[in-house]
C-alpha cells in the first residue's frame, strides 16, 4: 500500500483550534526540501465552523471530501459528549472501509467509537477523558497512559500537545525517519518521544529547555553519538554530580538520559538506512553501538524489524 498523499482533517463544529494547528503544521506546506500533501479542512457544512476559543474558523469543504483522502483525522471538538450526526458517523466508517487510514487524537477518538471503528481494537485519547470512554464503549480497550496507538489503519493519539506525536508517527511509519526528523525540525519539535502521558502531567518541559548548559550538553551528545556516552560523562560536561545531572535531565525531557541517548541513536540509525547506501556495521558504529548485532538486537525490540529489512522497506519510496 503507498504512503498517503492525500489528507483530510474533520473539523466539528467547536474544533479545538489547537489541534487544527498541529494538522495544519505537520501536512501544510514546508517548503522545496519536503514532499507535499494534498492537504485540506473539511466539515458538516462548509463555510464559517465555530471553534473552542470562540473564534470562527472557514472551511470550504464538506464531508465529500473524506471520500478521496488516503488518511482522515478526526479532529477533537468541545461537544464531543454529544454523538456526532449519522452522515459523519457514515463518511469515517465509508472512509474505513474504502481503505483508508483513519487516525484521531485527544477526543477525536470518540468520534471514531461511536463509529464502530474501535470495537475490539486498542485506542488511547486525553488521560482526563480515557474512564469517560471506556465507560460508553465497552468493547474498547483504552490505554490512558500511551501517547499513540498504532492499529493499522486506525490510529488514535493522546490529548493536546501529543497530536503532534501522532502526526509525526504516521510520517515516519510512512514516508520513513528522515522525513518525520525534517518535518519535526521545521516545527521545532523533538521527533520522537519515549514513554506515555503519565510523565508529561505534572511537568511537560519541551526538551530543548532553557537550561543553557544542559542544552550545550545535549547538542555535544547529538554530535558525539559515536562515543559510548555514558551518564557519568554527560554529568561531568555539564559541571553536575550523577544524581544532579539525572534529576535535571528527566526534568527537562520527560524521559532518563538512556531512553533518551537509545532513542537518538535508533532514530539516527533510520534516518542512515533510509538515506545511505552505508552498511549496517558502519552504521552501528556512527550511532554508537559496539556491532551490528547489537544494533539488530536493539532494532528488533524497540521498531519490530532488523535493520536491513527496514531498509528495504524505503528502497522504492519517492
Amino acid at each position: 500500500m503507498p504512503p498517503f498523499v492525500t489528507v483530510a482533517a474533520y473539523t466539528p463544529p467547536g474544533v479545538g483550534i489547537l489541534a487544527v494547528g498541529i494538522v495544519a503544521e505537520v501536512f501544510g506546506p514546508h517548503g522545496e526540501t519536503l514532499p507535499g500533501f494534498d492537504f485540506a479542512l473539511c466539515t458538516d457544512r462548509p463555510g464559517p465552523v465555530p471553534t473552542d476559543l470562540g473564534v470562527p474558523l472557514t472551511v470550504t469543504h464538506g464531508l465529500d471530501r473524506l471520500a478521496s483522502a488516503d488518511l482522515v483525522i478526526a479532529l477533537p471538538w468541545a461537544g464531543f459528549r454529544t454523538p456526532l450526526a449519522p452522515a459523519v458517523l457514515d463518511a469515517l466508517s465509508a472512509a474505513h472501509e474504502r481503505g483508508s487510514t483513519v487516525a484521531a487524537h485527544c477526543v477525536g477518538a470518540f468520534a471514531l467509537a461511536s463509529a464502530g471503528l474501535l470495537d475490539g481494537r486498542r485506542a488511547t485519547t486525553h488521560w482526563r477523558f480515557a474512564e469517560l470512554l471506556a465507560r460508553r464503549h465497552p468493547d474498547v480497550t483504552v490505554e490512558p497512559d500511551a501517547l499513540y496507538i498504532d492499529e493499522g489503519r486506525i490510529v488514535t493519539g493522546a490529548g493536546a500537545a501529543a497530536g503532534f506525536d501522532l502526526c509525526l508517527h504516521l510520517l515516519r511509519r510512512e514516508y520513513g525517519a528522515a522525513m518525520a526528523n525534517a518535518v519535526a525540525r521545521d516545527v521545532v519539535l523533538p521527533s520522537h518521544r519515549d514513554g506515555g502521558q503519565a510523565q508529561y502531567l505534572a511537568a511537560p518541559v519541551p526538551e530543548d529547555c532553557g537550561d543553557e548548559r544542559l542544552a550545550e550538553v545535549l547538542a555535544w551528545a547529538r554530535e558525539n553519538l559515536h562515543e559510548p556516552l555514558p551518564v557519568a560523562e554527560l554529568a561531568r560536561r555539564a559541571l553536575m554530580s550523577k544524581r544532579s545531572f539525572a534529576r535535571r535531565f528527566t526534568a527537562a525531557t520527560g524521559t532518563t538520559p538512556h531512553a533518551w541517548l537509545r532513542s537518538l541513536r535508533l532514530s539516527s540509525a533510520e534516518e542512515l538506512l533510509e538515506t545511505t547506501d552505508l552498511p549496517v556495521e558502519e552504521i552501528a558504529h556512527r550511532v554508537g553501538y559496539g556491532s551490528a548485532a547489537v544494533l539488530r538486537e536493539q532494532f528488533v525490540r524497540r521498531r519490530g524489524v532488523p535493520p536491513r529489512s527496514y531498509r528495504r522497506s524505503f528502497t522504492n519510496m519517492p
